[in-house]
């Protein structure tokens, strides 16, 4: 089973601060992304990225563990399940481009759902009026933290960017269940490690073949040290150590709760801007209170009335 067992309410808490770490540390990369788009293409982006991020987790794991577990560990499996991570990547990228950020903000606050509903699936999880509630709370949250000023596609257009953002989503979220659930020998840093290695592999066959098949090549030439240490955040950073602490916390809350935070990571973004120089918002800090609510009531953190509970 992926979903959180009964436990104190400090341990909670405690998985609770990982994933919001994992979160703001994940929401770095969105600034990071800003800068880097306009300089490789989507693919190529996504496989250095992927690539990156394995890289330094392997590492980091061969010096903590040392070579029995990378010589135990089933790698083909573990490149199967990370492809699943790397598309989702992908994913998004093609999904926003056509459906805009609104669409795929919208669509990534199903996340949730989909995590609970796997865990109705294959972990037969009750659902209870508190997960109910919470799950209410966290995608309300979600929605109110929307800028309704961002441009979108239409028609089909936006349908094909829809369908690209939800399969982000799925992907993603079978990947981190698979992670969890398919190595249970490994440290969350080796499960990390082997499925990043897998998203990197899927990732850099993509764009191997789209520069076979006629693709532009890499065009590195406005290239820096600033353009280089954006990327390493970008990956690194914003993927490598995000995804442990996101490793971490699906083991102890479970696919589904560990999904609620994710609603959260607007008003992540909006911490980051906001130490860059840009103005608060007091209404996305508000939304990211409801989002904050709902991941506690979910958990049973904040016991609701009786009522609820009949």
């Amino acid at each position: 089973m992926t979903h959180a067992l009964a436990r104190p309410t400090s341990s909670l808490m405690v998985a609770n601060v990982i994933c919001m770490a994992s979160m703001l540390i994940w929401s770095t990369g969105i600034p990071a992304a800003d800068h880097l788009i306009p300089l490789l293409g989507a693919d190529q982006l996504a496989a250095a990225r992927m690539g990156f991020a394995a890289a330094a987790v392997l590492l980091f794991w061969l010096l903590r563990e040392g070579f029995g577990p990378m010589l135990q560990v089933n790698w083909l499996k573990g490149i199967a399940i990370g492809s699943l991570i790397g598309l989702a990547g992908w994913f998004l990228i093609l999904g926003q481009a056509r459906g805009g950020a609104i669409t795929a903000a919208v669509v990534s606050a199903s996340m949730p759902v989909v995590g609970i509903a796997l865990e109705v699936v294959f972990d037969k999880r009750r659902l209870t009026a508190a997960v109910i509630l919470g799950l209410v709370l966290s995608v309300l949250g979600a929605a109110m933290m929307l800028d309704p000023s961002g441009k979108a596609g239409s028609g089909l257009t936006m349908l094909i960017g829809v369908g690209l953002c939800f399969a982000s989503v799925l992907t993603f979220t079978t990947g981190s269940r698979l992670t969890v659930t398919a190595f249970p020998d490994l440290s969350p840093i080796g499960r990390t490690g082997v499925t990043l290695t897998g998203a990197a592999v899927a990732m850099s066959t993509a764009a191997g073949l789209q520069w076979f098949m006629g693709g532009a090549a890499p065009e590195l030439s406005n290239w820096g040290w600033p353009e280089l240490g954006t990327l390493l955040l970008y990956s690194v950073g914003a993927l490598g150590v995000s995804q442990v602490l996101w490793i971490m916390s699906v083991e102890r809350l479970g696919i589904g709760l560990s999904a609620l935070h994710i609603n959260a990571a607007p008003f992540y973004v909006m911490l980051i801007l906001f130490a860059l120089g840009s103005a608060w918002n007091w209404w996305q800090a508000f939304a990211a209170a409801i989002v904050a609510i709902g991941v506690l009531i979910a958990q049973g953190l904040v016991p609701l009335p009786s009522f609820f509970r009949r």
